[in-house]
């Protein structure tokens, strides 16, 4: 059973959190949650809907005006202690994701990891929401600048990351002072019911964090988008999805801040350190599997070391191991669904239609669960689909380039523009490289690129706004000005 996997059972949570009660849907539905490794069901959760979340937007108002009341060091304190208790819960969490959501353990206890260093940033943060004084244009005025949180916050979150998607939009929100209604993804809702529990139990007011776990997104994403108390939408996942909601949110002109599709290349000049470029895309395409959103979607590599690189690329990809997340054996993990897996076959299967090569990989793993060998496919070109589309799995294109402007060309000929990544030893190369590319992150000789001290988000139609950093708190402020006369 799933909750003898678990060291504190009570984490295991299969209702919805509104104004700080456990509540099961109106109408009694529920759904089931699935094991991507072998399809098995591990929990079957209340199906909330839009009844249910225009009561947690009512709770998540009233629940402002006390949590403002407090003092920015008391807001930091319980913070900090939702923090420490994620932390010291690890392990169980990360069974839980790995559960739900696929991923080998080691992964999802460095999620866990990730996802709570959010919080302990924004902990901090907010005692650092500043105002200004402005230069007067008369002698009997003064002009100041001050922030205030800008309201309810309505949150929807993706399955890949389950865990760090969310503490990185309610943190900031929290530390802002702004209340939150989330709706995380229904093939992963357990991460974040784990997540809450422990946010009530490190005294987070009730009404502060409501989940509404549902399989009913369009409902859901209605009521956050069109109810007046809703006054900032924060979303990550398609961009496809992304453009609905950004046009339903313009009937009550509510702040969005969008995290969206992915197209990263990685650009690998024949001046590079081949064994870091080799290991960095390496580590950028496969984990979790290749889904991410700042994965190595495209590896563009100079003709010169070519050959080369796909070799050593090649050799290292021998060595993963497909299997269920929790098998100490496993260097890789199951896609979330079935229908996932078939999405990035038929990707393959239209490369390799028009010309390109498998140097491994390249199918549906046979068995139960939802496998995809990881995969290196060489010789593409702009024809095909994954010159184009961004590919959620464990697949590796390679292209060819000559020169410095034909890569910059091909990394750009994209609508999207999330992260790229640079290889090369020559710094006027990387400086100008990084300037050209049209993407909000761009990481030179490395790939590991995110932590909570950086601002995470693109350009084009990958999105706005930015989470993480200094900046991660603006998208939850409004500021004002306020002009005293009369002095």
């Amino acid at each position: 059973m799933f909750e003898q996997k678990l060291t504190d059972q009570s984490l295991l949570k299969s209702k919805g959190l509104i104004n700080g009660e456990w509540v099961s849907a109106d109408a009694h539905k529920t759904f089931d949650v699935f094991n991507p490794a072998n399809g098995e069901c591990i929990a079957t959760v209340a199906d909330l809907g839009a009844a249910e979340t225009k009561r947690a937007i009512e709770a998540a108002n009233v629940a402002m005006t006390d949590w403002n009341t407090r003092t920015v060091k008391e807001k930091s304190a319980l913070l900090r202690q939702w923090f420490d208790l994620v932390m010291a819960n690890q392990e169980d969490l990360a069974t839980i994701m790995t559960l739900e959501q696929g991923k080998v353990l080691a992964e999802s206890k460095g999620e866990v990891a990730y996802g709570a260093s959010y919080i302990e940033w924004f902990a901090e943060e907010a005692k650092r929401i500043y105002g200004d004084i402005l230069p007067s244009t008369t002698q009997d005025r003064r002009s100041m600048v001050i922030k205030q949180p800008i309201g309810v916050v309505g949150a929807i979150t993706p399955w890949n990351f389950p865990n760090a998607m969310i503490t990185r939009k309610i943190a900031p929100a929290l530390a802002a002072g702004c209340s939150v209604v989330l709706k995380p993804a229904a093939e992963t809702p357990l991460s974040a019911l784990a997540l809450a529990e422990l946010a009530q139990r490190a005294g987070i007011p009730k009404g502060m964090i409501n989940v509404i776990p549902s399989k009913q997104s369009s409902e859901i994403g209605e009521q956050l988008t069109g109810h007046p108390l809703v006054k900032k939408l924060t979303f990550t996942g398609s961009t496809r999805v992304g453009k609905i909601l950004m046009a339903q949110t313009a009937q009550t002109v509510k702040r969005t801040s969008m995290e969206l599709g992915g197209n990263a290349p990685v650009l690998v000049f024949d001046d590079a350190d081949i064994d870091k470029a080799v290991q960095g895309a390496l580590m950028a395409k496969f984990r979790n599997a290749g889904q991410t959103c700042i994965c190595a979607n495209r590896i563009l590599v100079h003709s010169n070391i070519y050959e080369e690189f796909v070799r050593r690329l090649t050799e290292k990809v021998e060595h993963f191991v497909l299997g269920d997340g929790l098998a100490d054996s496993s260097t890789m993990g199951p896609l979330i669904t079935r229908h996932a897996a078939e999405g990035v076959a038929e990707l393959v299967a239209d490369a390799l239609a028009k010309g390109a090569q498998l140097t491994i990989g390249g199918a549906l793993n046979k068995g139960t669960g939802f496998f995809f060998q990881p995969t290196v496919i060489r010789d593409l070109d702009q024809t095909m689909r994954l010159a184009k589309e961004e590919v959620f799995g464990p697949v590796a294109p390679i292209f060819k380039f000559e020169t410095e402007d034909e890569a910059i060309a091909m990394a750009n000929d994209t609508e999207f523009g999330l992260a790229a990544y640079v290889f090369t030893k020559d710094q006027s190369r990387s400086w100008r490289v990084s300037e050209r590319l049209e993407y909000g992150m761009v990481g030179v000789n490395e790939t590991a690129i995110s932590s909570e001290m950086i601002p995470f988000g693109g350009v084009k139609e990958s999105g706005q706004g930015r989470e993480g950093s200094k900046y991660g708190l603006d998208d939850y402020l409004e500021m004002k000005y306020v002009c005293l006369g009369d002095i």
